[in-house]
């Protein structure tokens, strides 16, 4: 069973069939998407929910889908994300119209509680294209420090990032 959480603002609950909307919206749009793989259509679209949802049932873990208390309205992912042959990562998208007010921060820390709290995982890391400067700056306010560069098997090398149990 995938767990609900619940922080002030929000709620991550399971990616479902519900959620195609607000993947279809972030994927298809170029400017959205640029930094997560995207713009990506449809059919793709398809399969990254369904990979999402799955990894849960594979791995025991994975992303939740940001929804808002305040009007249920999905706007995004926040959890966490392995490739093969990646490591483990705390990872989010939003969507642009919600970007700017704390939301990935605040689905970061209840996303980093439940890893540490709950999967009594000891180290919890994250990654980010070079260019992805938004992120890193997330990455430096949730208290993530650098601990190692690697290059991954797409050929970009990236920075690793510790990050501590939220206080």
């Amino acid at each position: 069973m995938i767990p609900t959480l619940e922080t002030d603002r929000l709620r991550l609950i399971p990616p479902n069939l519900d959620s195609f909307d607000v993947y279809q919206r972030f994927y298809t749009d170029p400017e959205a998407s640029a930094l997560y793989g995207g713009p990506i259509g449809k059919e793709q679209v398809w399969a990254r929910l369904k990979a999402d949802i799955g990894s849960w049932h594979l791995l025991g873990f994975g992303v939740w889908v940001i929804q808002q208390k305040s009007d249920h309205r999905q706007i995004g992912t926040c959890g966490f994300w392995q490739g093969a042959d990646w490591p483990r990562e705390l990872t989010w998208w939003v969507m642009p119209d919600s970007r700017g007010k704390g939301i990935a921060t605040e689905a970061s820390k209840a996303a980093l509680l439940y890893a540490y709290n709950q999967f009594k995982w000891d180290q919890v890391e994250t990654y980010m294209n070079d260019e992805n400067v938004a992120a890193r700056h997330l990455v430096e306010k949730l208290g993530g420090r650098k601990v190692r560069r690697q290059t991954f098997s797409d050929g970009l090398s990236r920075d690793i990032y510790a990050l501590p149990k939220p206080a």
